[in-house]
């Protein structure tokens, strides 16, 4: 899906494939180590073999995700956005979204959160859960955005949230 961001950028958003391994090995997502905290919970310089498989090879059923790559540098992955159906509770997923620090603040992180939130709707999900950092005021304001009723338990700097999807 072709999509123009705020600031005139053109991005194409798809399923992320097992061959996007080499784009998620290079650090092609290019994050700050402050972005870097804020996704993973702590400052990650690279992924493992098994992160790359993990994050790559997804079954687009209980573990959805899509990437965002430019229109025109299908190479430079710009962000990465997900979710995995808790065994547990099959109608709740977890969900991550991460945006490359040149494209924060130009609404691709809502346009993947939205999608997302489509995606698990129709694939009968009613609620998404999220592990965050207390100051990560971006994600915050992304769950709002596609839940409602929140949930939110705190220990120390770290918070899970749990909110209803809102109807479509």
């Amino acid at each position: 899906m072709l999509t123009r961001l705020a600031d005139g950028t053109r991005v194409v958003i798809r399923p992320v494939r097992p061959e996007d391994k080499h784009l998620l090995a290079a650090g092609a997502l290019a994050l700050s180590p402050e972005s870097s905290r804020r996704r993973f919970l702590t400052v990650k310089p690279g992924l493992t073999t098994s992160e790359l498989r993990y994050l790559t090879e997804v079954d687009g059923e209980r573990h959805v995700a899509f990437i965002a790559v430019l229109a025109d540098e299908p190479q430079a992955l710009v962000a990465d956005g997900r979710y995995v159906r808790s065994v547990l509770d099959p109608g709740t997923a977890e969900v991550a979204v991460v945006v490359g620090d040149c494209l924060q603040g130009k609404g691709l992180g809502t346009r993947l959160g939205l999608l997302l939130a489509d995606h698990a709707r129709a694939g009968g999900i009613q609620r998404l859960s999220a592990t965050l950092l207390s100051d990560n005021v971006a994600a915050h304001r992304l769950f709002a955005k596609i839940s409602r009723r929140l949930e939110t338990t705190r220990d120390g700097a770290v918070e899970e949230m749990t909110g209803d999807l809102l109807a479509a």
